[in-house]
């Protein structure tokens, strides 16, 4: 369990199909610990200890915990998917809860352990182009961009492209170009998703504010989302990311997200660090 220890600070490193987080606790404290400048240091994966999102867990009044979460150059997140199932598993794991309220910006997500499999409801898709956000009116089916791109709001932005083939995308080159679109006033996270059998997509990402990673939970269900509005998918969808499979599953209630959970390791970083 993370923890402050004098001027120390005492984290998790833990990953979801190799979507990689800082996992911070800070339920003990009066206020958070982080800020844009500390995250961004403990983010760079040379002089720090990097990671795709930081979490951070406070105390909640209407909730079991809230998170916050941080990109690795110290902008917020809206949501991240991957460590909201991360820090649940963590937090069953200590506490023998089966399920859990957890308070983000994205709003009340809940979480449950089916056998074993840790579930989190990320919560409806966003699909009106003002709450996305988009910067006009548009189909957002159809986006005005080339390669006919699908938006979906899920806590953040994401452009979805399907292309042919996943494997052979510029998601480095295109994905960068696209997450700063001035469609986007915001920034958004790019996908980009290919057909591999029924219900079944491949999935690689460029996510806003941290650039390529090898799975992303919101993105995932963003894809998922975009898929069955484009008639390719039914609501239950596999998708095989870089680092591993998740699984989607688009309900009255929200978007349900599962897949595997890792704790890699607990460690502290010395006093005085990212001063």
């Amino acid at each position: 369990m993370a923890r402050m220890t004098g001027t120390a600070l005492t984290f998790r490193k833990m990953h979801g199909a190799g979507n990689d987080f800082v996992v911070i606790d800070s339920r003990t404290r009066a206020d958070r610990v982080m800020n844009g400048a500390l995250a961004q240091a403990i983010g760079d994966r040379h002089r720090g200890v990097g990671f795709d999102q930081l979490a951070e867990l406070r105390v909640a009044v209407d909730a079991d915990l809230t998170l916050d979460f941080w990109n690795a150059d110290g902008s917020r997140a809206g949501a991240c998917g991957n460590a909201t199932r991360c820090v649940a598993a963590m937090v069953m794991g200590e506490t023998g809860a089966k399920s859990l309220t957890i308070r983000t910006a994205r709003g009340l997500l809940f979480a449950e352990d089916r056998g074993g499999q840790i579930w989190v409801n990320m919560g409806a898709p966003v699909l009106d182009w003002r709450d996305i956000p988009l910067s006009r009116d548009c189909d957002i089916q159809h986006l005005p961009l080339p390669g006919d791109p699908v938006a979906v709001g899920m806590g953040n932005p994401h452009c979805v492209f399907f292309v042919e083939d996943a494997e052979l995308a510029p998601v480095t080159d295109h994905g960068a170009q696209v997450e700063h679109d001035p469609l986007f006033p915001e920034a958004t996270n790019v996908e980009f998703a290919s057909m591999i059998g029924p219900d079944h997509l491949r999935l690689r990402v460029w996510e806003r504010g941290t650039g390529i990673t090898l799975a992303c939970g919101s993105g995932a269900c963003a894809t998922a989302v975009a898929a069955n509005l484009r008639g390719l998918t039914g609501r239950q969808v596999t998708l095989s990311a870089d680092g591993g499979t998740l699984m989607v599953d688009w309900r009255e209630d929200g978007v349900w997200l599962t897949g595997p959970v890792a704790h890699v390791f607990t460690a502290t970083l010395a006093e005085g660090f990212g001063k």
